[in-house]
C-alpha cells in the first residue's frame, strides 16, 4: 500500500508574545492621589467642625495646643472629679467665679488699700489669685512666713468663697531674687524655704477658714524662679502667694 504523505506547511511561523505589565510601574500613582484627597477632605471637615463648635470646645482645643502637658493634667483632674460625683464648673464659668471673688473682696472695709496688690488672671490651669507684697510686707511679715492681719483677713474672705466651689486648689509661694539671710544653696534658710513656708501658712489659714481638707491638692514653692515682674527680679511684687482655682471641666 502506498504511504500517505501530507503536504508540508510552508507558511511562515508567527511568534506570539504575551506582554506582561508589571504592577509596580503604574499601580501606585492612584493611591497617592487618593491619600491626598482623603487628607484634604479630613482637613476640610476639621475646619467646618471648629467653625460650628461651641466656645467650650474651642477653648479646650486651644488649651491643648498652648500647653499639652498642663492640658493632660487638667483632664486627669476633671476625670477624678467626675468619678467622685462632684458638681462640675465649666471653663466658661471661671469668669463668674472671678467676679464672685472680686465682689466678696470689695466688701472688705480695708480692701481699698489692698486692691492694687491683688491680681486675678485666667491661665491654662485655672483662675490665679496673686497676693503681691510691697516693700514693708503687705500680706506676710517681711522675711517671715507669718501672715499679717491684712493677709489673714483677705485669706479668710477667699476661703469662705472658695470652700463653696467644687474646684481643687493649688497654692504657690514666690520670692524675689534677693538672697534670704545670706543662705547658700546647700545650707541655711533660703528663699526656697521661705516660699514653701508661706504657701503652707496660706494653706493652713484657708483650711482654718473653711476650705475642705481634700480641696487643696498641691503646695508649691518656687523661690525666685517664676517672677511676677521678669524685668526686675528684685521687685517686691515678685514676693507673693498665689492661690490657683483649677478648672474642673
Amino acid at each position: 500500500m502506498p504511504r500517505l504523505s501530507l503536504p508540508e506547511d510552508h507558511a511562515p511561523r508567527v511568534e506570539v508574545r504575551i506582554r506582561q505589565h508589571s504592577a509596580h510601574r503604574s499601580g501606585g500613582a492612584w493611591k497617592v492621589a487618593y491619600a491626598d484627597f482623603v487628607t484634604a477632605l479630613m482637613a476640610l471637615f476639621i475646619v467646618l467642625w471648629m467653625m460650628s463648635a461651641s466656645a467650650k470646645v474651642k477653648s479646650s482645643v486651644g488649651g491643648y495646643f498652648k500647653n499639652p502637658r498642663e492640658f493632660a493634667r487638667t483632664a486627669a483632674s476633671r476625670a477624678l472629679a467626675n468619678s467622685a460625683g462632684e458638681a462640675v464648673v465649666p471653663r466658661d464659668n471661671m469668669e463668674d467665679i472671678r467676679k464672685q471673688l472680686e465682689q466678696a473682696l470689695t466688701a472688705m472695709p480695708e480692701f481699698s488699700q489692698l486692691r492694687d496688690h491683688v491680681k486675678f488672671s485666667v491661665t491654662a490651669e485655672g483662675l490665679r489669685v496673686d497676693l503681691l507684697e510691697n516693700d514693708q510686707g503687705m500680706f506676710f511679715v517681711s522675711g517671715s512666713p507669718e501672715p499679717t492681719p491684712a493677709g489673714q483677713g483677705l485669706l479668710r474672705v477667699l476661703a469662705k468663697e472658695m470652700s463653696q466651689l467644687p474646684n481643687r486648689l493649688a497654692i504657690e509661694g514666690h520670692t524675689d531674687a534677693k538672697p534670704f539671710r545670706n543662705a547658700s544653696p546647700a545650707a541655711g534658710y533660703s528663699n526656697w524655704e521661705l516660699a514653701t513656708d508661706r504657701a503652707n501658712a496660706a494653706r493652713r489659714l484657708l483650711h482654718a477658714y473653711g476650705v475642705r481638707p481634700e480641696q487643696v491638692v498641691e503646695v508649691r514653692g518656687f523661690a525666685d524662679q517664676r517672677p511676677y515682674n521678669d524685668k526686675d527680679p528684685f521687685d517686691s511684687k515678685n514676693r507673693r502667694v498665689s492661690v490657683v482655682v483649677r478648672f474642673t471641666a
